[in-house]
């Protein structure tokens, strides 16, 4: 795979970057046309729609339920089987972002509950 450091933790793959080593995606630091070829751990693919700027692609094969990881965190849960170099966006995801409800401050108090 053809890999560029741009900073710590990330790295630049073609138009699109790895934020973490933990991230199933890639995201677009610029808009990537349809038929670019992508470097991935498991081969080039070609892209199959154009993907804009800051969307993500799959940087390997996803199955449908798995987490989606940007930045090592879950953004979400995909709804469908994603090959690797598909598009990543709301048309196969869901979101898994945890509600602010249930965070909770270091003394236990949940972060949005105002006092």
């Amino acid at each position: 795979m053809t890999e560029t450091a741009r900073k710590p933790g990330s790295t630049m793959i073609g138009p699109f970057l790895l934020l973490s080593a933990a991230d199933n995606v890639l995201v677009a630091r610029e808009s990537a046309a349809e038929g670019t070829d992508v470097p991935l751990e498991q081969g080039s693919v070609m892209l199959t729609r154009p993907i804009p700027l800051a969307h993500k692609i799959a940087r390997r094969d996803i199955a449908e339920g798995e987490k989606i990881l940007k930045y090592g965190m879950p953004i979400g849960i995909a709804t469908e089987a994603i090959p690797a170099g598909a598009h990543v966006h709301v048309h196969n995801i869901r979101s898994a972002y945890t509600p602010t409800h249930m965070l909770q401050d270091a003394d236990g108090v949940s972060a949005a509950v105002a006092q």
